[in-house]
């Protein structure tokens, strides 16, 4: 899956089990995104739409997530930014 550059609006795609280390995704629109045990260690989510998106066993270990809306997201089994992984 290519992610072009400049485009804004990823909603509902399929990215489970992606390597999205250190990606620049500072805005986009993942509303519904499944990203179920994505690698997001290290990525820009500022200000990301996450509304509704499956982060379940994603790592998001030093991920920005200043801004993020994470409006019922599923985060069962996702390591966050602080090292802890959500219950």
């Amino acid at each position: 899956m290519l992610l072009a550059v400049g485009e804004q609006d990823f909603q509902t795609i399929d990215l489970s089990s992606a390597n999205l280390s250190c990606i620049d995704l500072r805005g986009k629109n993942l509303s519904k995104a499944n990203l179920r045990h994505a690698n997001l260690r290290w990525a820009d989510l500022r200000q990301t739409n996450l509304h509704g998106a499956d982060l379940r066993g994603a790592d998001l270990s030093w991920a920005r997530l200043e801004g993020a809306d994470l409006s019922s997201a599923k985060l069962k089994g996702a390591k966050m930014p602080d090292g802890t992984v959500h219950g």
